[in-house]
């Protein structure tokens, strides 16, 4: 859809420059307008002057003269010679002597210039500029009214455009896509609604992680609907003035009203829908603007063809008054495209830029697992910059391989150049993670290893890519992986005698794994099917909170560390007696720096072609 922006400097802005053209009028160029201008000439011309007697008054110091001409229209000065005579010829020549022979003006025309003048202009330049606004207002008739007062509010308008976003500029959303279709069809539609006795949702509320298109969504039923679409941030309802918040939100919604049908987006409703402390006596700006809000929403009619819209990636923040039915009625998961949607997403952004016929986008969806819609546009982007860097008018599969890459650990460090022994201790260590995974069953197989450094900070990586989706992992699973974590550091100290650094994220990320099959999972049977943790921001990140006691927590530490521990005995059990494999992947790892799956299976099968 087409965006009208708004004219973001308000009213006083420019009565503040009419004051500032004013003051450099009055103070510069209305003194110098109502001077009469003086003329400096040389003293015969003042002689002659004097003998001819057209001096009309004169005026005399130690160091000039300045007279007037007889009518005394205009004025001149000279130097003083210090001439005895000269006060008894002015006299005989008719001059009139006077402190201020200069008329600077009448006294009408002064306050005329001075004062009235500086009233017109500031009337005129008041009517240009409110000329100005209502023209703008008159051309955009789904323009809201901004800078009139400090409650104005500052949302985006988008108007009707044939050139807006379609529901089909939106992949890897269908579910989402399916209960949004149902508002755009009231609001083309409204009758066969009404004559059952349905009414139209209040509000829908898009919550999931960052990137998955909650905004695109919102825009597409927009687009969809071809009706105005108000667009604002919860962020710039928050003023530092207690009730300004409150007033953007009436000015909103009574534009909402006026435009009607239409569509109203809050992005980060969170920042204005936190849950309300119930402190007694509190004056809270934010719980002002949330309480304006709620009453607006209850206010509505729920067939006036206003529909509000609203995104976060933090639901359980939100006041549950908000979230009651007759205000947000619907709760719209917008997740992470799963295989087959992280291929459509691919496939649209895919046609923006030019590509092979033989790209693959279920392999690079596949190498991609749990990205995100713009993740994905990025890795599409990034391989067409690749393709340009290479000197080629097309992206080809390798491009877009690479991309993911970028994506997922950054682009390759080439002025980091490691010592031959910290690229063999790298070579070793991602070798042994992928040693374990290919040697144990239920584990995904690799794709590629490199001991290329990435600017994410890693030296090198193991890539596993699963052939399908997966949305359950056994205990057999988890276990597999934490394994898998350890065989960097195992490959190490068994073939060095030595451990170092390089494993710091391995031992992370088993950790994680080994806490949550304790506290969350229910994998133990010392505790069961109790959970011991709770999870909250569970789309940013998923930050656990402690729900047991310090002793609990204690045991849970000790059973974590017995975990990682046994799956760190498996992974150098599975090394030792694989032991030659290492050796033979991690010599052709050091030489070649990058080996692809089907290079590291043969080599592993005994098929020795790729060496």
């Amino acid at each position: 859809m087409q965006e009208v922006k708004p004219n973001k400097k308000p009213m006083y802005f420019y009565w503040l420059i009419a004051l500032i053209i004013l003051f450099l009028l009055n103070a510069f160029v209305f003194p110098s307008a109502l001077k009469t201008r003086v003329q400096s000439v040389d003293y015969g011309t003042f002689m002659t002057m004097m003998e001819n007697k057209e001096i009309g008054s004169v005026m005399l110091n130690d160091e000039e003269i300045v007279f007037t001409n007889k009518d005394n229209t205009a004025a001149y000065t000279t130097g003083n010679l210090n001439d005895p005579q000269l006060v008894d010829r002015l006299y005989e020549s008719g001059a009139v002597f006077d402190k201020e022979p200069v008329d600077q003006t009448s006294p009408l025309v002064y306050y005329f210039v001075s004062l009235i003048l500086p009233i017109v202009i500031m009337v005129f330049i008041s009517r240009w500029i409110s000329k100005k606004l209502a023209e703008r207002m008159g051309n955009n008739p789904t323009m809201m009214q901004f800078g009139m007062g400090s409650g104005g509010n500052a949302a985006k308008i988008y108007v009707k455009s044939d050139t807006g976003i379609k529901f089909s500029d939106v992949a890897g959303e269908e579910e989402a896509k399916e209960l949004l279709k149902e508002i755009v069809d009231y609001l083309h539609d409204p009758q066969k609604y009404t004559e059952i006795g349905a009414s139209l949702p209040k509000g829908a509320l898009l919550v999931g992680p960052p990137g998955t298109g909650k905004t695109l969504l919102a825009k597409a039923v927009a687009g969809e609907a071809d009706v105005p679409f108000f667009s604002i941030s919860g962020s710039e309802f928050v003023q530092m003035f207690v009730g300004m918040g409150a007033a953007k939100v009436r000015d909103l919604f009574k534009q909402a009203k006026e435009k009607a049908p239409c569509i109203v987006f809050i992005d980060e409703i969170d920042t204005i829908g936190k849950k309300r402390d119930g402190q007694i006596g509190g004056n809270d700006e934010r719980e002002q603007t949330l309480n304006q809000l709620l009453t607006e929403m209850d206010g509505f009619d729920g067939n006036n063809g206003v529909v509000i819209l609203a995104a976060t990636n933090r639901p359980e923040s939100l006041d549950p008054a908000l979230l009651r039915p007759g205000r947000f009625d619907r709760r719209i998961p917008v997740e992470l495209p799963d295989l087959q949607g992280r291929i459509d997403i691919l496939k649209v952004h895919g046609a923006k830029v030019k590509t092979d016929r033989n790209v693959d986008y279920s392999e690079i969806a596949r190498a991609a697992a749990g990205a995100s819609g713009a993740e994905l546009a990025n890795i599409i982007n990034e391989a067409a910059l690749r393709a340009v860097r290479q000197g080629r008018d097309r992206v080809e599969q390798q491009d877009l391989m690479e991309s993911v890459e970028v994506v997922i650990a950054g682009y390759q460090k080439k002025n980091k150049i490691l010592s031959d022994k910290e690229k063999l201790i790298v070579s070793y260590h991602e070798v042994g993670h992928a040693l374990v995974a290919a040697l144990q069953t239920q584990s995904a197989p690799v794709q590629k290893i490199t001991i290329i450094p990435r600017t994410s900070g890693a030296l090198g990586y193991t890539m596993q890519v699963d052939e399908g989706e997966h949305y359950l992992m056994s205990k057999t699973e988890i276990e597999n992986k934490i394994a898998t974590y350890t065989g960097g550091r195992a490959a190490e100290e068994i073939v060095f005698n030595e451990i170092t650094t390089g494993a710091s994220n391995d031992i992370e990320q088993a950790t994680k794994l080994a806490r949550a099959m304790v506290s969350r999972f229910g994998m133990t049977k010392e505790f069961g099917m109790v959970a011991m943790e709770n999870m909250t921001n569970q789309y940013l990140g998923g930050d656990t909170t402690l729900a047991c006691s310090n002793e609990t927590h204690t045991k849970i530490d000790e059973m974590v560390v017995e975990i990682v521990s046994a799956q760190y005995d498996k992974a150098k059990k599975l090394i030792t007696d694989n032991i030659g494999k290492l050796h033979e992947i991690a010599k052709y790892l050091y030489e070649h720096e990058t080996i692809t799956g089907d290079e590291f299976m043969k080599i592993l099968n005994g098929k020795n072609e790729a060496v």
